[in-house]
C-alpha cells in the first residue's frame, strides 16, 4: 500500500515512553497515519543507542528513566505544552502503567501502553509471596483505578498484539464459528452478550497459540539472550508464575496450583515460572507444538470479560485460557541455557533486528477449542520479507504489536472520554481494520488435533479421555 490512511490530528503534544524495538516500530506508524506538531513530540529513553533516527526527524529526544519520583514534574510540562489534547504512549518498562495513566487522566491527556507495567523493581520482588507478582494482581491494581473514576478521559490498557490484538481475534473467531455452526445469532454488543455467546456455541477455551519461526543469520552465541522482541519483557513476564485464565469445565487443578483471594476470580496460577512450563497447543503451519505458559494480561481478561452469569450473578460458564507461546528457536535455546544455569541470566542481550533474519513468519493467533468443531484458529501470519515492505525498523514480531498500538491510538482518539478500557471492550472491527493492512495473511483454520492426540504411545500418561480439552491433557507432566 503507498496510499496510506491518514486516522486524525492529534491535536496536541505526542510524548512517546520508551524507544526501544517497539518504539522505534511504532514511530513511522504514527508519522504515516497522523496530523501533528512535529515540535511537540518528544520521546523518553534512558537508552541513546536510536538518538539518531529521532534527530533525523526533527523530534526531540530526552535521556532519561521515568521513575516514581519524578514522572509528575517530568511529564507535565511535556504532555501540557501548548493548546489541543496530548497523547501519551507508553511502550515502557519499569514505570507504573496504572500511576502514568490516572495521571494522564487527571490532565485530560489520551494514554496508551501495552501491559500493566509495574514500578522497577517488582518482578523480582517475593517478599509478598508469588500471588502478589502475577499479572492478576497487575490487572486488579488497574480495575481499581477504573472503578475509582470511572468514565473521563480515554486510557487503552495492554493493548499490544497480545494483550491486545488476541483479544479482537477472539470477537472474530467467535463470529466465524457461529455462522460454520449454523447458530442463529445477533452480533452481541454487549460483555453480558459476548459471554452467552461463546456459552452457547460450547467454546471450553482460548489459546493464545503463536508460533515464531523467525531464523537469524548467525548462531546464538552462549550466554547471550537473543529475542526477536524485549528481553527485558520476555525475561520479566517468564519468571512470574505461570498464570492461566480458568474454565468451569475443569475438573482438575495441578498440585501447585492456586487461586486468588481477592478480585475477579477468573484465574489461578502454578508455584513455578511461566517461561519454563510447557503447554501442548497447535498452530496451522507447524502443527501440535509444545509452548510456554508465560503470563500474560490477556489469559486473565478474555476469562473474565466471557464469565457468563445468572442474573444473581453466579458463574454460569467460564473459558480456560492461556498463552502457548513458542518463540523463535534462538531464544528457545536461551530459556533453555538460563534455567539450565538455575535461571541466572546471560550477561547480555540481543534482540534480532529485520536485518538480521533470513526468513520466517510469526504465527500468533486464537485456539478457540470444545464446540462442535472441535478447534479453530484464526490469526496472523506474518512474514519478515512482509514486514520489510510495508514498514520500517521492526522485524514481524515488532509488526503485531506497533499495528496494534496504532489501532489502539486511533480508537482512542475516535473514543476520547471512554474512561479506563482494555482491548476486550473496544470496537474490534474497528481496531482490526486499521491494523489489518500490517498483519500478513489473518485466516481462519480448523482442526481435528486434540491434546490427547497421539499419547500414551510409549509410556502410560495421566490423561483424561473424557473430556480432551482438560487442562489435565494440555499441561506438560
Amino acid at each position: 500500500m503507498t496510499d496510506w490512511p491518514n486516522h486524525g490530528t492529534i491535536s496536541g503534544p505526542i510524548v512517546m515512553i520508551g524507544f526501544g524495538s517497539i518504539g522505534r516500530g511504532t514511530l513511522p506508524l504514527i508519522e504515516r497515519h497522523f496530523t501533528f506538531d512535529r515540535s511537540r513530540f518528544v520521546v523518553i529513553d534512558p537508552s541513546d543507542a536510536d538518538r539518531k533516527l529521532l534527530d533525523e526527524r526533527g523530534i526531540r529526544y530526552l535521556q532519561a528513566a521515568v521513575t516514581r519520583e519524578n514522572y509528575r514534574d517530568m511529564l507535565k510540562p511535556l504532555l501540557t505544552e501548548g493548546s489541543g489534547q496530548g497523547f501519551c504512549v507508553n511502550l515502557s518498562v519499569d514505570t507504573s502503567s496504572v500511576d502514568l495513566m490516572e495521571f494522564c487522566r487527571e490532565l485530560g491527556v489520551l494514554y496508551i501502553d501495552t501491559v500493566v507495567e509495574p514500578w522497577l523493581g517488582f518482578y523480582w520482588d517475593n517478599s509478598g509471596g508469588p500471588a502478589s507478582r502475577t499479572n492478576y494482581a497487575l490487572r486488579e491494581t488497574m480495575l481499581a483505578a477504573k472503578n475509582r473514576k470511572p468514565g473521563g478521559t480515554t486510557a487503552v490498557s495492554t493493548c499490544g498484539a497480545n494483550p491486545g490484538m488476541v483479544s479482537w481475534f477472539v470477537k472474530q473467531a467467535l463470529v466465524n464459528i457461529a455462522s460454520d455452526l449454523g447458530h442463529k445469532f445477533e452480533e452481541p454488543k454487549t460483555r453480558e452478550g459476548w459471554a452467552k455467546l461463546m456459552a452457547d456455541i460450547g467454546v471450553k477455551g482460548v489459546h493464545i497459540a503463536e508460533r515464531d519461526t523467525q531464523r537469524a543469520k548467525n548462531p546464538k552465541p552462549t550466554n547471550v539472550f537473543v529475542n526477536t522482541w524485549s528481553v527485558e519483557g520476555f525475561l520479566s513476564e517468564g519468571m512470574q508464575p505461570a498464570e492461566l485464565g480458568w474454565g468451569t469445565h475443569e475438573k482438575w487443578m495441578p498440585e501447585n496450583g492456586r487461586t486468588h483471594e481477592k478480585g475477579c476470580g477468573a484465574a489461578i496460577y502454578l508455584l513455578q515460572p511461566g517461561a519454563n512450563t510447557r503447554v501442548r497447543s497447535w498452530c496451522p503451519t507447524n502443527g501440535a507444538q509444545y509452548g510456554f505458559l508465560v503470563t500474560h494480561n490477556e489469559s486473565i481478561s478474555i476469562a473474565d470479560y466471557y464469565t457468563h452469569r445468572d442474573a444473581s450473578g453466579k458463574v454460569l460458564s467460564r473459558p480456560t485460557c492461556h498463552y502457548a507461546y513458542h518463540p523463535a528457536n534462538d531464544a528457545v535455546m536461551s530459556l533453555h541455557e538460563l534455567f539450565g544455569n538455575g535461571g541466572n541470566m546471560q550477561p547480555e542481550h540481543h534482540i534480532l533486528t529485520e536485518s538480521e533474519i533470513v526468513d520466517g513468519i510469526d504465527e500468533l493467533g486464537v485456539l478457540v477449542f470444545g464446540h462442535k468443531n472441535n478447534a479453530y484458529w484464526y490469526g496472523s501470519q506474518l512474514s519478515v520479507e512482509e514486514t520489510r515492505r510495508i514498514a520500517p525498523y521492526q522485524n514481524a514480531t515488532g509488526m503485531q504489536v506497533t499495528s496494534a498500538v496504532l489501532a489502539g491510538m486511533v480508537w482512542a482518539l475516535e473514543n476520547p472520554n471512554a474512561g479506563i478500557v482494555e482491548a476486550d471492550e473496544m470496537d474490534y472491527k474497528r481496531c482490526l481494520e486499521v491494523q489489518m493492512p500490517y498483519l500478513g495473511p489473518v485466516q481462519g483454520f480448523y482442526t481435528d488435533w486434540t491434546p490427547l492426540k497421539d499419547r500414551e504411545k510409549l509410556f502410560p500418561e495421566d490423561v483424561d479421555y473424557s473430556d480432551p480439552w482438560q487442562f489435565r491433557n494440555v499441561l506438560v507432566r
